[in-house]
């Protein structure tokens, strides 16, 4: 049965590196095949699993729009989409990415989240597990790409600020009654004791800590020489976070 495991919050909180050391973890650990799924417009997931990517969903749903007319004899539009869909599916050695990419041209990102998660629902089931990378904010939950999750983790970077952004979040699920199994805050780049304001945001926000991800300068390091973080050593601070977090959540 396949577990996905989402991971959304503010800009600038470490989200695709957390999903590149989750994805890291499972691949050690041999829980494969993993599906990763860059859902950020930024896309730069890809690039910390050392994958190279030619085609998002946004291109192909574009050529999909200039080829229509000139589709093969016979073959529905529906069945070429899912055809053109499949090659958007980058393979590894039990690790797959699928991204989402920008949209050509202007315009909102609805009709890319859309096919992401109609793709989503039939490609996951092909996989142990499947691992999102959320948009930063809101949008993603407000077009429910991020729905039907069994783990949501919600990450911040250790201020007050960062939290209350969490709690708007929380409150946006609640009201578009998305189905979520169990969600979970991660604080990025947290650096000693907790202090108390820090502390009571949480509290206020009343969703259980699961981890804090230390400062880690191999990440850093690996990001100035262009290298993926999913060849980071086993004893690497962020990687042991990482590691300890995912046996708390048994997966």
């Amino acid at each position: 049965m396949t577990k996905s495991i989402a991971v959304a919050g503010k800009g600038g909180t470490g989200k695709t590196t957390l999903s590149a050391l989750i994805i890291r973890h499972l691949h050690r650990q041999g829980k494969v095949p993993i599906l990763a799924v860059d859902a950020d417009p930024a896309s730069h997931l890809a690039s910390t699993l050392g994958m190279t990517v030619a085609k998002t969903i946004g291109s192909t749903q574009a050529e999909f729009h200039d080829s229509r007319l000139r589709l093969p004899p016979g073959m529905p539009k529906t069945a070429y989409l899912e055809m053109c869909l499949n090659q958007v599916i980058v393979e590894g050695q039990g690790l797959d990415l699928v991204v989402m990419g920008r949209p050509e041209g202007p315009g909102c990102y609805c009709s890319s989240n859309a096919v992401l998660r109609e793709f989503l629902d039939v490609l996951g089931k092909n996989y142990s597990y499947v691992v999102m990378d959320n948009e930063a904010g809101m949008e993603h939950l407000s077009r429910k790409t991020t729905q039907n999750v069994d783990i949501l983790l919600m990450v911040s970077d250790a201020s007050v600020r960062g939290i209350r952004t969490v709690g708007k979040l929380l409150e946006l699920m609640q009201e578009l009654h998305l189905s979520i199994s169990s969600t979970y805050l991660v604080m990025d780049r947290a650096a000693g004791i907790m202090p108390p304001p820090l502390e009571q945001a949480i509290a206020q926000v009343n969703i259980e800590l699961v981890a804090c991800v230390p400062n880690d300068d191999n990440i850093m390091t690996f990001d100035q020489q262009d290298r993926p973080l999913i060849e980071l050593p086993d004893d690497s601070p962020a990687v042991a976070a990482v590691a300890e977090m995912m046996e708390k959540l048994t997966v």
